[in-house]
């Protein structure tokens, strides 16, 4: 009787038992709900860079007890039937998971459940940064560092959307980067070509329009070399506010930032995270996330996606992503 009523009050997890380890498919007790939760059965939810991060301890944010569930935010089927998006820090890669009674978005009849866990993460990210940070207006030019990455490629689209007049992005992922004019890029210029001729091509952009936003997902080296060649020295040249938008760090963590390269140029360097989102702008996510659903179901947003099993969570947590598709847990 005893093992009965253990099985009935566990369920299947994508589980962390130790900071630094690889989250396993385990039992963890069923969730029981607080006063201001319902249950979600959760049907999918996608592996991030944030969910790696938190594993990892390299995130601002982090966990404080163990076992713990992974995953930040997903997508499921309430008690009453209705399809929702939700996030929290309750862990969103198990069977069941308790979502606030009034923070979460139905989803639009016909929208995938893979899609819609896929989207809101990077594509709010880069709305966000586009629009709060980077204040884009219409017809301003934005440089994307990174662009090959899931979130980029989202930047490319909803810079678009938003009104940009020139999108020109950077990116290391030869395969990837031949598809970027089809997202909306206007030009593309690959990392592996020479510091000169990447100044060259950079620098005839600017003369034809300065940048009012670059999007930084890289930081580190490249983002040296850009913030160089986009500095002033030149007493002839007309100053350009351009708004840094410092987003990722996947070419490193740290940069050497010349005094002179601030003095020189009306170059604006800020981050964009949860931590520095004020809660005026917090309170229009909703809204911002419903309007990427709608986006997605007119095809105006596209993201590639690739399905995984929760049970083989382990062998595609440390598995590479070269095809740059985001991956989905299916519970």
């Amino acid at each position: 009787m005893a093992e009965i009523c253990n099985k009935y009050f566990t369920m299947k997890a994508a589980v962390l038992h130790q900071i630094g380890g690889i989250p396993r498919y385990d039992e963890m007790t069923d969730p029981i709900p607080g006063h201001d939760q319902q249950i979600m059965y959760v049907k999918a939810a996608s592996i991030k860079n944030i969910d790696r991060m938190l594993v990892t301890d390299t995130h601002y944010d982090h966990y404080s007890k163990f076992p713990i569930i992974v995953g930040t935010d997903g997508v499921g089927i309430l008690e009453d039937g209705t399809r929702i998006y939700s996030g929290g820090k309750n862990g969103m890669m198990a069977e069941q998971v308790m979502v606030n009674k009034k923070w979460f978005i139905e989803l639009p009849d016909g929208l995938d459940d893979m899609t819609a866990a896929a989207l809101p993460n990077p594509a709010v990210s880069a709305w966000l940064s586009l629009e709060h940070k980077g204040t884009l207006k219409k017809g301003d030019a934005v440089l994307i560092l990174g662009a090959t990455g899931i979130t980029g490629r989202l930047a490319i689209q909803i810079a678009r959307h938003l009104g940009a007049g020139k999108v020109v992005v950077m990116g290391r992922n030869r395969k990837i980067l031949e598809k970027l004019s089809a997202l909306g890029a206007d030009v593309v210029i690959p990392f592996d070509h020479s510091y000169g001729q990447i100044k060259q091509v950079l620098k005839s952009e600017t003369r034809k329009q300065p940048f009012s936003i670059v999007l930084d997902y890289l930081w580190g080296e490249p983002a040296e070399q850009v913030l160089e060649i986009l500095s002033g020295h030149d007493l002839e040249a007309e100053s350009h506010l351009t708004r840094w938008i410092q987003i990722g760090e996947m070419a490193g963590p740290s940069i050497n930032l010349n005094a002179a390269t601030l003095r020189s140029s009306a170059i604006e360097i800020s981050g964009q995270g949860g931590g520095s989102i004020p809660n005026e702008v917090m309170s229009r996510i909703p809204a911002i996330i419903s309007k990427i659903f709608s986006l997605a179901m007119e095809n105006k947003i596209t993201i590639e996606t690739e399905m995984v099993s929760l049970k083989d969570i382990e062998s595609v947590w440390t598995r590479k992503n070269e095809e740059g598709k985001r991956i989905v847990v299916m519970i």
